[in-house]
């Protein structure tokens, strides 16, 4: 079906989409960062750095919450990550970069 012209649909090919996690100052696995990046197609070895957010609680009573409960805010699903759609209205934080290497052949 044909998209509407405010909500343009780009095919870009496969994504790997990165989630890390890690303990926080009470042992807890919490969220380090999100990132996702888009696998060449050209024969040879590309490196890439894909720069890695986090998600914020949007008031300070959530902040406080999650900091006492040690559950901070995640994305459930990954699409959310790749597509970008949606992310527009939510906090994040940039949390630093990841490299990653590809062979294609």
């Amino acid at each position: 079906p044909p998209q509407s012209p405010s909500h343009p649909r780009v095919l870009a090919g496969p994504q790997i989409v990165l989630s890390v996690y890690g303990p926080d100052f009470f042992g807890h696995d919490v969220v380090r960062g999100y990132g996702a990046v888009h696998v060449p197609f050209v024969p040879g070895r590309h490196k890439r750095t894909i720069a890695m957010f986090v998600p914020e609680s949007t008031s300070r009573l959530q902040q406080l919450t999650s900091w006492f409960t040690g559950r901070r805010p995640e994305f459930t699903d990954p699409r959310v990550v790749a597509q970008g759609e949606g992310r527009e209205v939510t906090r994040v934080r940039s949390q630093g970069f990841v490299t990653v290497s590809f062979n294609v052949i």
